[in-house]
Parts: C-alpha cells; sequence; structure tokens
C-alpha cells in the first residue's frame, strides 16, 4: 500500500505508546486515523497531539468485546469511509516464573494479545475485500515472539502466534490486494507495565503482583526508542509490504542463531518428492522468497 496519503488507519491501543507514534506517523503522511482504546483518560490526552483534530477519531475499545469491535468499525466508516489500514496493537503482559501463573493470568493475556488481534481481522477483513480498494493488516507481535525467553510464558505464546497469523494473512489476502505485516518491535517506551490497570475484574487473580512492580520502574527505560521512530518504522514497511517490521539491529545475531538452530534440526535424509510434489504448499510458502527459490532449485535438481 504505497499511497497512503487520504487513505484511513484504524489502531488498536492507539491512544499511548506504539499505537500513538504510529498514529502520529500515519497522520504525517497525510492519512485519516482512528485510535480506539480501552482508556478513555488516554484518549483524550491522545487527540492533542494532532495538528489537524478533523483526521483523528478517538473511540473508546475493548478489543475483547466483538460486539463492540463490529461498533467501532461502523463508526470509523460511518465518519471517514472505507478503512484502508489495520493496526491491531493493544496488547498486555505479565512476566515472572511460569509456577506463579494463574489461570486468569493465561487468560487475560491470551485473550488481549490473540483473540484481540482475531477479532479485529474478522471484523475488518470482509470490509476491506468487500470496498476493493486494498489495503493493509499490521499485527503488533514481539521480539519475544522471534526470540522466546524464560519469564514470558504467555506473552510470547501470545505474540508467536501473532506472528503465524500475520504469516497466513499474507497468504491468503495478498493475492487479494491486502498486504499483511508481522510486526516485531524490541524495546520502546509504552505504558505496557502498567496494562495491569486495564484488567478487568473478573481476570484480577494474578501470580504476578510483585514483579508488575518492579517493571513499572525499570531502570533503563532511557535506552528504549521513541514511539514515533517506530511509527515512522511501520509506515515504511507498510508501504513497502514488508512480511517482517523489526526495529532492532540488536537482534540479528541472536535471529540468525535460532534459524540456524531449526534448520540444523532438519534430518539428513533424502527427501521424497512424491510428497513434495502432492504437498508443495506445505514445504515452502512463496510468502518467503529465498526459502522459494531455494525448494524450486533442489526440486528440479
Amino acid at each position: 500500500m504505497e499511497q497512503v496519503a487520504g487513505k484511513t488507519a484504524f489502531i488498536t491501543g492507539g491512544a499511548s505508546g506504539i499505537g500513538l507514534g504510529m498514529a502520529r506517523a500515519f497522520a504525517e503522511a497525510g492519512m485519516k486515523v482512528v485510535i480506539a482504546d480501552v482508556r478513555e483518560d488516554h484518549l483524550e490526552q491522545a487527540e492533542a497531539a494532532f495538528t489537524d483534530p478533523g483526521a483523528v477519531l478517538a473511540l473508546k475499545l475493548d478489543v475483547t468485546d466483538r460486539a463492540a469491535f463490529a461498533a467501532a468499525a461502523d463508526a470509523a466508516e460511518a465518519h471517514f469511509g472505507p478503512v484502508h489500514l489495520l493496526c491491531n496493537n493493544a496488547g498486555v503482559a505479565v512476566a515472572g516464573p511460569l509456577t506463579q501463573a494463574t489461570w486468569a493470568d493465561w487468560d487475560w493475556v491470551l485473550g488481549v494479545n490473540i483473540g484481540g488481534v482475531v477479532n479485529g481481522v474478522q471484523t475488518f477483513v470482509g470490509r476491506m475485500l468487500a470496498h476493493g480498494q486494498g489495503g493493509h493488516i499490521v499485527n503488533t507481535a514481539s521480539m519475544s515472539g522471534l526470540l522466546p525467553h524464560a519469564g514470558t510464558a504467555g506473552y510470547t505464546t501470545s505474540k508467536a502466534a501473532v506472528i503465524a497469523l500475520s504469516e497466513v494473512l499474507a497468504s491468503e489476502l495478498g493475492p487479494q490486494g491486502i498486504g499483511s505485516s508481522a510486526f516485531c518491535p524490541g524495546p520502546v517506551a509504552t505504558n505496557i507495565a502498567k496494562a495491569g490497570e486495564t484488567r478487568p475484574a473478573h481476570l484480577a487473580e494474578t501470580g504476578y503482583a510483585d514483579s508488575d512492580k518492579r517493571r513499572q520502574t525499570e531502570p533503563d527505560r532511557n535506552l528504549f526508542k521513541d514511539p514515533l521512530d517506530i511509527g515512522r518504522m511501520v509506515l515504511a514497511g507498510v508501504r513497502a509490504n514488508h512480511l517482517y517490521i523489526l526495529t532492532h539491529s540488536e537482534f540479528r545475531e541472536g535471529l540468525k542463531a535460532r534459524c540456524d538452530a531449526i534448520v540444523a534440526s532438519v534430518p539428513d535424509v533424502p527427501s521424497d518428492p512424491a510428497l513434495i510434489a502432492a504437498y508443495p504448499f506445505l514445504v515452502a510458502n512463496p510468502i518467503h522468497p529465498a526459502a522459494l527459490d531455494q525448494f524450486l532449485m533442489e526440486r528440479s535438481a
């Protein structure tokens, strides 16, 4: 979606942090933006960040509420017309040993981080296909989804799922003019450590109360990137139709080590040409051009 001026973006978790950074970057590029967020106080503050109030619509939205999501989509279309760019950005996190997790911890994190993304996809894909003007979907995952580490079981599980979903969307929707990006930021100055303030009462029981307090006073937050800079990276990725949007070069060697470990685990036995011929879609995907080229080369050898 190279040309974005005049088009409409819908951003969940859009009233602070990375979501607001995206909204500001999109507005800079001439887009109309809908910022949807569960926190009304953040929505009020966010509106002041835009020089053209006519280019922004603020909506309260709990992404786990499917009826509310549909109503927000209706409101966005009534105000600005068709939505071309969907950013499923709302997310929450808990961190600490797996043994401290409660059922409520799992349900809250997976409900927002996976369920909220699914709700966004289900709400908007049909609308995007119906208006026929093309579009793009950005799903906010995390580097934790690519480089899992101890103490983040629920969060990492959710973000790995979002990456896989984004790849499926690229496979299915790309031919119909809708791009998809798995957005995997590293450390960014956001409010995610305070996400517990939005936690619903029926999921309040947590095993991570102490670690949540510690995360709110991280001493090295000055090392985290600025959300507006990150928003501009996302915009560049959308314009270039990048399948993955990453933000930090510091993770390059870790990513390479993980990929090398995966490839090294492939058994060193002859491939079955009949299996490849019967199920080519399982062994290589055209959304990964380098992998597909290698597959075709080996198949023709």
